[in-house]
């Protein structure tokens, strides 16, 4: 037993093991492998200077950093020409740092200090976040600064709304970026490992690192996944079916039948070109195609070329002529069906809807009914992509994409991780360039991997007509000699959204929805952009929101709406038998007029940047 005069444990109540990991126990071992690790960061820094000195790559990092730097050098500007609003500016981060001083002194002292509750983070879900003084002290000065600079950018006045919108991502993206999680010497984690290996961690994390510029071809491209487990046609990709046709910009596959009678109207798919059509077959399990020709439809899909110099001049009415309208023709070819049901996913989508509305101009109704994918066609809340497209940034990316006749699918990918970088980008720099650990094999990050291309002129007409001018949905769009005009598209449409989307908002895709001039079923399922579609209904999981018209306010329609668990596949499903619920026996693939020319999913989706 303790007694009253018996000493008390060094810094309070802190037990003094939360710092035996973080102490060095052999400095010869830790010097030999940090000077490994600094060889392996000069290697990976040799192979990205290497194509950069040859003129192999041009960075053009300075005009995005300069936009970030003028757009946030407007924030600064309303807080310091005013002193006063400097003055709040500063007590106001004066205050909250003393607050986590006091806070961090009374824990020291062994007194039970209530901390303010704060969300969960998984950035600081290690034990000695807390537990540890330092780090404790670490992350409490993080949210609080981070919770300061984000409030300067919600308070700053005078600013427009396309302004506001990118000072609050590019704020984000500093935040995300300097969080003490992401440095070796200020994450408990990786401090841990680094000391219990003798550095052995960093010396392969930076092997990784030089592994993955190579890669890249002097661009990083993190890795995410074990890539060396999957092979499209191999493990991914393999529901069986033949490749019917192709031109200069996709081929066309149709899937053997498992039914003895299928749907009379065939079903096209058409998929975005920014990512490949496979997301939709990645493995029997998941695979939305396998599971509409389970469910007895005669499924075409689009696969996309991924394009190259060839390819610069392929523009927008060119992916709807050579390739919706080319697919058409290909499935009356194959079953003698002229009327067929239509999927867009995504741009994809985007492009069908465009197509319907120049249909409609020119008298062709062989598409009768419509489902869209998390797909945009007005773009007034298109989200965080916005940030990227105005016109001075426009202008750098046409100028990009001339020197090679596209952009560079690496370009978008890095976008689109941007949009959740703290799930997206800073977790993996973490794991794998700091702690050393190879990522575990997942098949939907292998396919986020396995990035497209985008021809020039295609990219620059989307990005200008739908993120900049949002002219699809004002009736604007100048496309095969017609002024476009969405109204006039009458069919029914089945538009399902994600509530989590961070690439086509829910709200985005409800605004979308009252463009069209017929019948739509608004349908709201859980997750995001990928999950929020394929989730099949084996595994229960989700769960999808349907309601009245969509019409009016979109928070109001949430409110109205009935949640009903699990997948949407089934209900959509329904839908389109409602549609027309008459079958024919079952199709082979090409039919008696076309003879295939190779096996699904094709020689076009395996080309890889």
């Amino acid at each position: 037993m303790r007694g009253e005069n018996a000493q008390k444990p060094p810094f309070g109540g802190i037990d003094p093991s939360v710092f035996e990991p973080y102490i060095l126990k052999d400095p010869e071992a830790m010097t030999v492998n940090l000077a490994r690790a600094v060889q392996n960061a000069g290697k990976a820094a040799s192979l990205w200077l290497e194509p950069r000195e040859k003129g192999e790559i041009v960075d053009h990092v300075i005009e995005p950093v300069g936009d970030m730097v003028r757009t946030l050098s407007k924030v600064i500007e309303f807080w310091m020409t005013d002193p006063s609003r400097t003055l709040e500016a500063q007590t106001r981060l004066m205050g909250a740092m003393m607050s986590v001083w006091m806070h961090s002194m009374q824990k020291l002292n062994g007194d039970k200090a209530q901390e303010p509750a704060a969300k969960a983070d998984k950035r600081f879900a290690d034990k000695d976040w807390e537990k540890n003084p330092f780090f404790d002290f670490l992350r409490q000065v993080f949210l609080v600064a981070s919770d300061w600079a984000t409030r300067l950018v919600d308070e700053t006045e005078g600013l427009d709304a396309h302004t506001r919108h990118k000072a609050e991502f590019y704020m984000r993206q500093i935040i995300s970026a300097l969080s003490p999680s992401n440095f070796a010497l200020t994450n408990p984690q990786v401090y841990r490992e680094t000391i219990a290996s003798n550095g052995e961690n960093l010396v392969k994390g930076m092997k990784m690192l030089a592994e993955d510029i190579a890669a890249g071809h002097g661009d990083l491209r993190i890795r995410q996944t074990d890539m060396s487990k999957f092979a499209v046609g191999v493990n991914m990709a393999v529901t069986p079916g033949k490749v019917v046709a192709e031109n200069d910009v996709c081929q066309i596959i149709q899937y053997d039948p498992t039914t003895e009678e299928v749907l009379k109207r065939p079903l096209l798919i058409c998929p975005p070109w920014i990512n490949k059509f496979y997301v939709l077959d990645l493995n029997p399990e998941k695979s939305f195609i396998k599971w509409c020709i389970d469910q007895g439809h005669t499924v075409f899909v689009i696969s996309w070329v991924n394009p190259d110099e060839r390819h610069a001049r392929k523009n927008w009415e060119a992916y709807a002529r050579e390739g919706i309208d080319f697919a058409l023709e290909v499935i009356e070819k194959a079953t003698g069906e002229r009327k067929v049901n239509a999927i867009g996913y995504c741009v994809g989508g985007t492009l069908l809807a465009a197509t319907l509305a120049l249909h409609a101009k020119e008298g062709n109704d062989r598409i009768r009914s419509a489902t869209f994918f998390t797909t945009q066609v007005d773009f007034t809340y298109a989200g965080d992509l916005q940030v990227f497209v105005d016109e001075d940034q426009m202008k750098t990316i046409e100028d990009t994409m001339k020197e090679h006749g596209y952009l560079d699918g690496s370009k978008m990918a890095l976008a689109f991780n941007m949009l959740r970088a703290s799930e997206l980008i800073w977790p993996y720099v973490v794991n794998n360039y700091l702690r050393g650990v190879e990522p575990t094999a997942f098949d939907l990050l292998y396919w986020n991997a396995d990035s497209t291309r985008m021809p020039a002129a295609n990219h620059a007409f989307y990005l200008r007509n739908c993120y900049l001018e949002n002219n699809l949905s004002q009736g604007r769009m100048k496309m095969g000699g017609h002024t476009l005009d969405m109204h006039d598209v009458k069919i029914p449409v089945y538009n399902l959204a994600a509530r989590e989307d961070h690439i086509a908002p829910a709200k985005s895709v409800f605004v979308g929805s009252q463009v069209f001039g017929g019948d739509v079923t608004y349908v709201m399922s859980g997750s995001g952009h990928i999950a929020g579609v394929v989730n099949p209904p084996y595994k229960t999981k989700y769960q999808y929101w349907t309601g009245p018209a969509p019409e009016g306010d979109f928070d109001t329609w949430v409110k109205q709406a009935v949640e009903t668990p699990g997948s949407w596949w089934p209900h959509w499903h329904t839908w389109i038998e409602n549609q027309h619920n008459k079958r024919v026996p079952a199709r082979k693939p090409g039919g008696e007029h076309i003879n295939p020319i190779e096996d699904a999913p094709g020689s076009y989706v395996r080309v890889r940047v």
